[in-house]
């Protein structure tokens, strides 16, 4: 299954498309609801029966607007379908690209099969255990919530700031920013 956020919105699983307009036109009241408030499935399924949408389009929404590094994946038989990455999440390189790849769950993930005793929906642990290059010291508190109708589990992590080390890939050289490029190369901004 694709991603519910690239396709169109009228066919998105998430939510019908009026429902949709309706989560992106109340995003000042939407932020009230959340504002002060530790984030959980619990309070996002509150945004969502207010709005008329579903789970996952509040959690979507709501990734939109976290205040630090946030990430949501679907996921189902301890693989990801889809993940959607905040933009200070992409910024610091935490997101999976699971368009290009098939990605199994940590082995010690809430929604991993060999945890699936456990009664816990939340929990902190190392981010290493989720992303390879974040320091050892760096901890994630990951949520999950079954999202029965559609089949597949949503897990949310939630990741302090970080500085900021670009998408990058472990075989690429780092990129460079255009900025510095024109720079180096003797071309300076006109003020």
């Amino acid at each position: 299954m694709p991603p519910p956020y690239t396709l169109r919105r009228s066919s998105c699983p998430a939510a019908s498309q009026s429902r949709w307009l309706i989560l992106r036109r109340s995003v000042d009241d939407f932020r009230r609801q959340v504002d002060g408030q530790q984030v959980s499935f619990d309070l996002l399924g509150h945004c969502a029966d207010r709005y008329g949408v579903s789970l996952t389009a509040a959690a979507l929404r709501w990734t939109e607007i976290a205040p630090k590094r946030a990430i949501l994946v679907a996921s189902r038989d301890d693989h990801m379908l889809w993940a959607k990455s905040n933009k200070a999440a992409l910024k610091s390189g935490a997101y999976f690209a699971t368009r290009k790849n098939t990605i199994e769950l940590p082995h010690d993930a809430l929604a991993h099969s060999y945890n699936a005793f456990g009664m816990a929906d939340s929990q902190t642990g190392r981010a290493q255990s989720w992303f390879a290059r974040e320091p050892a010291s760096m901890p994630v508190t990951e949520m999950t919530r079954v999202a029965g109708q559609y089949d597949y589990t949503l897990i949310l992590l939630l990741l302090p700031e970080a500085e900021w080390q670009g998408a990058r890939h472990d075989d690429e050289e780092p990129e460079e920013d255009t900025y510095d490029r024109f720079i180096r190369n003797g071309q300076y901004p006109v003020r």
